[in-house]
């Protein structure tokens, strides 16, 4: 089977299975008597999607969210990356470092925005802030750990041939972190949004978080349903974005189709 039409085929049966789960979700809850106000149906779903389309401004929150979660993916990200590969290059600093790096990342990140929000008020910085932390250790991690795994030999080759520090670095150091980097990046761009939400529960007074707080306030599980669709949304295309820059930049490695030939 040609790689084209095995494309085709896993779509259709990942659609099936979007088709089996709707259908479930539409009749199941009513046979078994779940209340329509515990699960909503499908449809009462869509047709709350359109009221709030309409009338609660969801575009507007929903941009001030997605704003919110590539801002603090970003700065998370580059404060990540930057440490990482400092703590990489200089190990005595990350001997230095390494117990107060550990202690901020076994403390619970949505621990801090209440805190930031004492701090910072209800404005968008809570928010960001709280988006940061949590992005910038899975990014930190995967490029340290892949410091470390970097061919020494390969260094040392490089040395013997007069490489300065930074030539080392940026010809055998960096292009062989890069996959990790991006592993690190997607794990990141999910939880961006677990960030930015926790900070809108908190103190938000816009944005998707506030939704959330809102219509859970006045029991209208339809439009918490909605709000949580939105979410995901902006969750796959934060992801499927680091997915497309990691083909674009890292496009001389193999594809899984090669790997698996």
């Amino acid at each position: 089977m040609s790689p084209q039409n095995e494309g085709l085929v896993t779509t259709g049966w990942s659609l099936a299975v979007l088709a089996l789960f709707l259908l479930a979700w539409q009749f199941m809850p009513g046979l078994i008597g779940v209340p329509e106000f515990v699960l909503p149906p499908p449809t009462r779903v869509g047709a709350e999607a359109v009221r709030i389309w309409q009338t609660e401004r969801l575009l507007w929150h929903a941009g001030i969210t997605a704003l919110e979660v590539v801002i603090g993916f970003v700065l998370g990200a580059l404060l990540g990356a930057i440490i990482g590969y400092a703590l990489g290059l200089w190990p005595r600093v990350e001997a230095v470092l390494s117990p107060y790096l550990l202690a901020l990342q076994i403390a619970p990140k949505v621990a801090f925005a209440p805190l930031f929000v004492m701090w910072l008020g209800y404005t968008v910085y809570p928010k960001v802030l709280v988006a940061v932390l949590i992005v910038f250790f899975p990014v930190l991690i995967n490029v340290l750990s892949a410091m470390r795994l970097v061919d020494i030999d390969m260094v040392n080759l490089a040395r013997s041939f007069s490489a300065t520090r930074w030539q080392v670095f940026r010809n055998i150091e960096y292009p062989t972190t890069l996959p990790a980097l991006f592993s690190g990046l997607r794990i990141a761009s999910t939880l961006a949004v677990i960030g930015v939400v926790v900070g809108e529960l908190v103190g938000g007074n816009m944005g998707l978080g506030y939704m959330l707080v809102f219509f859970e306030g006045q029991g209208n599980t339809a439009a918490v349903f909605v709000i949580i669709g939105a979410l995901t949304v902006i969750g796959i295309a934060a992801y499927y974005a680091v997915v497309l820059a990691e083909r674009r930049i890292l496009h001389y490695l193999p594809g899984p189709d090669s790997r698996s030939a």
